[in-house]
């Protein structure tokens, strides 16, 4: 008893203090729901302190005790807009918030620029558009851009090369029907025209752009599939910060005669970005270090890269901006080419062929812009880039290419229902080189495009392109280009779309004067190549989704691309420019006059279930990429080269509360065509070794899956693991390029 009577009197005052400070905090609740359907929305993220939160009830109903003071409320919830708001509250006080969420309509309600050059939403645009926003890349544990790229529905990168709904094939690394640009400024090599995928910036991006199908009316010259454009992100006053660390490692490959490492084959990338506004003056900053041993003998690479973005505000000139971004990237690698033979060596490189490359590019973009009044809008945009490559074993092949680009547009709001974007740009280019031989090439063009709405819910667009092209003291001929689409919003969430375009690309300085000897492959220059040219037309439709607990879109296109004179490499004899005899090699030939028929079908929905979201996105493309002869205007029925016929991706995520968990899925049916020479039997062997019995066999298309689980430590820090290639599936790109066996990955990431 004396014990209890001790005790009491302790306890009493614990619930007292406890009760007292109780009474000096303040009561925030309140009920949140869709504001358009004013149904309540449980499972909603109510963030009220770092570290602090809640989540609504089944009714939508939340509710918290904190200090007095000033608070920053978050709403979040997927497949609505965040809502943030302030509040001061006082001791004692209870507030009661209502909280109506905008739905987000997933990409429906997102600005894209690089349609039309204008920020425009994409459920207004006459063109498929794809958008890819950062957060995918660290939720997949992506470190190349060219592997995101590859991943997106209707799209497929062999060995560097991208295409679009078919448009390309496989042209050795050199030359792209893709045009690559980097806040709207193209990025392609200058000597061999193709993409430089490392030095792409992925660390501060605000997002990626996707256009599908020609779009040389407003970019010229090898947007003649389609333009990928890599916008990097604007500083606020609020400060950015974000860092990912990864390391990976190779699993055995299926087949176990394969392997021929002894110890682990690993990849390591380290990546950070920062931005803030300071008064007028905006500073973006971003770098990556890379390094990746390889699964495969002779193919280890090592990158690092480091950019800027300067853009100042002027403070007595209103509407007025100007400065600068800048790149520099430094990579060593070892390309892989050929295999050693399919028994044994599918993962070996053939030492004839492994040529180490050391690889500098360097970029500097200045530019000015001056917006009156958001009626005119003058920018000026400029970029020089220097390519460096160096083959220490090879110095016969070393290239210095430079390139000037500058471009001027002027956006003038006509009338209230009329638009018009109009512009000059020019290239000069110089290459220096024992490989290719020394050139200089000029570009010049002038565009304008007009967008007219005779009604609220119709947008008519027209544009056309007039392009100069010379090299060296060859001019090429005046080339008109011309465009033209419509999009009509049939309903409150429909819209009605459909597009006619042009294209046009000139040859790359490789493909038209490249001549070297690599292992057993000689390559011949052809210096009298023609321009591709063709177009593509598409009709289509955007379906907004929405009902309780989910939302989305739905989108179907039916297209057709004719491509004339597509510059292909063709095995056969050709005249050794020193002996003058004949010699068996490959040759850049204007060859194949082609059809592209298919069709598209992409779905995003999310749906929200007490505290579990999910998110799934599905995309499936078809195409049927056909020669036809230009005499009878028919299909001859022989395919296209290192074309499929299906493509399709789901992407699933689940998050529950700090779980997040994504599965993957990717199918590609079998390769429809490839060079006659692979298949011969007077050269096969000696190219590939093995390699007809492989294809024979194996090309048969293939299935993948990857899987994600991360785990959210904090509000900024987020710890993930991942596999890639789970079922560890054997598949192959170009002949002899086998792809990455399973691996497994793990990543800390953070954001400030």
């Amino acid at each position: 008893m004396l014990g209890m009577k001790r005790i009491l009197p302790v306890v009493s005052l614990s619930i007292c203090v406890f009760l007292h400070g109780s009474a000096q905090q303040a009561v925030v609740q309140g009920e949140v729901f869709d504001i358009t359907t004013h149904s309540p929305l449980s499972g909603v993220h109510v963030v009220y302190s770092e570290g602090h939160g809640t989540i609504t009830s089944p009714e939508g109903w939340f509710s918290f005790e904190i200090a007095p003071g000033t608070i920053s409320l978050v709403f979040k919830y997927l497949g609505y807009q965040t809502h943030s708001q302030t509040l001061i509250v006082n001791r004692m006080d209870t507030v009661k918030l209502n909280i109506g969420l905008i739905p987000a309509f997933s990409e429906i309600d997102e600005l894209v620029v690089s349609p039309s050059k204008s920020e425009q939403k994409i459920s207004e645009l006459n063109v498929s558009t794809i958008l890819i926003r950062p957060a995918t890349l660290i939720e997949n544990h992506i470190v190349t851009a060219e592997e995101i790229i590859n991943q997106t529905p209707g799209i497929e990168v062999m060995d560097s090369q991208a295409s679009i709904r078919g448009g390309s094939g496989y042209a050795y690394g050199v030359g792209s029907r893709v045009l690559v640009m980097i806040d709207g400024l193209p990025a392609l090599a200058a000597d061999a025209g193709n993409i430089k995928w490392s030095f792409l910036p992925l660390e501060n991006l605000s997002q990626i752009e996707i256009i599908k199908g020609a779009s040389s009316v407003l970019y010229g010259s090898s947007a003649l599939n389609g333009i990928i454009n890599f916008r990097t992100q604007e500083a606020t006053p609020e400060p950015s910060v974000q860092f990912s660390l990864s390391s990976g490692i190779y699993d055995k490959a299926r087949n176990k005669s394969w392997v021929w490492w002894d110890t682990p084959r690993m990849y390591h990338n380290a990546s950070f970005s920062f931005s803030q506004r300071y008064g007028n003056t905006g500073i973006g900053i971003g770098g990556k270090l890379l390094y990746d041993n390889g699964y495969r003998r002779l193919n280890d690479e090592k990158l690092s890269s480091l950019n800027i973005k300067i853009k100042r505000h002027a403070a007595k000139i209103e509407g007025l901006t100007y400065g600068a971004r800048m790149s520099a990237g430094y990579q060593e690698k070892i390309d892989f080419l050929l295999w050693e033979d399919a028994d044994t060596g599918a993962l070996r490189q053939n030492e004839a062929t492994a040529n180490a490359l050391h690889a500098l590019m360097l970029t500097i973009d200045p530019f000015v812009s001056f917006d009156k009044d958001g009626r005119f809008k003058h920018d000026l945009s400029m970029r020089y880039q220097k390519t460096r490559n160096r083959l220490p074993e090879s110095s016969q092949n070393n290239s210095d290419a430079t390139s000037y680009y500058t471009e001027y547009q002027l956006s003038y709001a006509i009338l209230q229902k009329l638009d018009m974007i109009a512009g000059a740009a020019g290239t000069y280019s110089r290459i220096i080189s024992p490989f290719y031989e020394n050139h200089s090439g000029l570009n010049l063009a002038g565009y304008t495009q007009l967008d007219y709405r005779p009604l609220n819910r119709l947008k008519l667009q027209a544009g056309l392109r007039v392009e100069h092209n010379r090299l060296d003291d060859i001019s090429d001929k005046l080339i008109p280009i011309f465009r033209t689409g419509l999009n009509y919003q049939a309903g409150k969430f429909t819209f009605l779309r459909a597009s006619f375009g042009q294209g046009y690309r000139y040859p790359s300085i490789a493909e038209k004067f490249a001549a070297t000897t690599i292992g057993s492959i000689r390559i011949f220059p052809n210096p009298g190549i023609e321009p591709e040219s063709g177009w593509s037309a598409e009709i289509g439709v955007k379906q907004g989704i929405y009902a309780k607990n989910s939302i989305g879109q739905l989108d179907l296109s039916v297209f057709y691309t004719r491509s004339d004179k597509l510059i292909e490499y063709i095995f056969g004899i050709y005249p050794d420019p020193i002996t003058h005899q004949g010699v068996y090699g490959f040759q850049a030939v204007n060859t194949e006059h082609a059809r592209v028929y298919g069709f598209e079908i992409e779905t995003a929905l999310n749906r929200s279930f007490n505290a579990f979201h999910t998110g799934i996105h599905a995309g499936y493309t078809y195409i049927y990429p056909v020669e036809y002869d230009i005499n009878s205007n028919q299909n001859t029925g022989e395919f296209l080269k290192y074309r499929r016929n299906h493509s399709l991706s789901i992407t699933t995520t689940t998050s529950y509360r700090k779980f997040d968990l994504g599965l993957n899925m990717y199918f590609r049916s079998k390769i429809l065509n490839i060079d006659d020479v692979f298949l011969n039997p007077l050269t096969r062997e000696n190219l590939l070794p093995g390699f007809y019995e492989y294809w024979q066999q194996d090309n048969k298309g293939y299935m993948l899956l990857d899987g994600f689980l991360t785990f959210h430590l904090s509000e900024h820090f987020s710890l993930s693991f991942g596999i890639k290639n789970i079922t560890n599936t054997e598949y192959i790109g170009r002949p002899g390029d086998i792809q990455p066996q399973r691996n497994y990955s793990i990543q800390v990431s953070g954001r400030f």
